[in-house]
């Protein structure tokens, strides 16, 4: 599958990034018949057989849906893989990838080269996502397609670049697919996007409190009732820096002014050994305060659009053409 392929089936150039515990086969399916690359996290699915089940539903439901309504842009599908050893099902999940070809596999964390290898034999495409310079260079090396910038003010485990600079460094040395992600929220930011070099824009955050989320009721209605004064960059419960909403962080008994430098929390001395990163503390990017309400994938996704094709026309309007010296 090449590049330009891809875009011919899209409404928007936009991926919905795959957000743990979040992202499910629904919102994939709703999103990719909405016009953007729906992707999911493999251990979203907590067991092989499980993952089994998510692929083939979200294949054939594509399918099926491409055969009904063939002048619709239904676009392609991925999966977002852990290519590090330390992932439990990393054998097992790769195997299901050759399985069920899924036209766009997302890597993360490790080399991506065995992927790379399995993806290529049925003509699949490898994005890396990636945090600096020196990652992006080692994930080309290892033969992925194209890179994820991850920048500033994401979600989860973002990055510290500046995305206008991120994406310049990164075309000096880099002609391919580039995908950009961190604090993108509304239709504007996708054309920002474009005009600084980027292929597609990479979207999460937004996505949080849609209909089909996974996301549980709290966690909705307190990214809803968030802003960007609600988020912290922390590497407190991962180890890992990542942003996180402080509401939930308080809700666990904790006082995000008084976190410590590593991840080594122990909920059960504060009495709540059942609390978990992610599951209760939640995970949301600094633009976090574009939702105001629950809305559908596809209702989003035409919010997007007007807002993409209207900020296109004050560019036109704006600046019709170079002033003449």
């Amino acid at each position: 599958m090449q590049l330009n392929n891809v875009k011919k089936k899209l409404t928007l150039p936009v991926i919905m990034a795959p957000m743990f515990l979040i992202s499910n086969p629904k919102m994939v399916i709703s999103a990719c018949e909405s016009g953007i690359i729906g992707s999911f996290p493999a251990l979203n699915a907590r067991t092989k057989d499980i993952l089994d089940e998510w692929m083939e539903e979200i294949k054939l439901e594509l399918e099926k849906k491409r055969t009904e309504n063939p002048d619709n842009n239904i676009a392609p599908w991925g999966i977002n893989f852990i290519s590090h050893k330390s992932n439990k099902r990393f054998f097992e999940d790769l195997e299901l990838i050759q399985k069920h070809q899924p036209p766009i596999v997302i890597t993360s964390l490790g080399d991506p080269s065995p992927v790379v290898e399995i993806v290529h034999e049925y003509g699949g495409i490898v994005l890396s996502d990636v945090i600096n310079i020196k990652f992006a260079k080692k994930a080309l090396e290892k033969g992925s397609d194209g890179l994820i910038l991850i920048a500033n003010g994401a979600g989860g485990h973002g990055g510290t670049l500046n995305p206008i600079a991120f994406v310049h460094e990164v075309r000096s040395f880099f002609n391919g697919p580039l995908v950009l992600g961190g604090t993108i929220s509304k239709g504007e930011d996708i054309l920002a996007a474009q005009i600084l070099g980027a292929d597609f824009a990479y979207m999460g955050t937004h996505f949080i409190a849609a209909e089909e989320s996974g996301a549980s009721e709290e966690y909705i209605q307190t990214a809803i009732e968030s802003t960007i004064d609600d988020i912290i960059y922390t590497p407190a419960f991962s180890g890992v820096p990542a942003n996180y909403l402080i509401p939930s962080i308080i809700k666990s008994g904790l006082d995000p002014k008084n976190l410590p430098e590593k991840g080594s929390i122990d909920f059960s001395e504060l009495g709540n050994p059942d609390i978990r990163a992610w599951k209760d503390i939640w995970g949301a990017g600094q633009g976090v305060g574009v939702m105001k309400k629950i809305q559908t994938v596809a209702e989003i996704t035409e919010e997007l659009l007007e807002q993409y094709r209207n900020a296109q026309k004050r560019v036109v309007s704006n600046y019709p053409e170079p002033v003449k010296r």
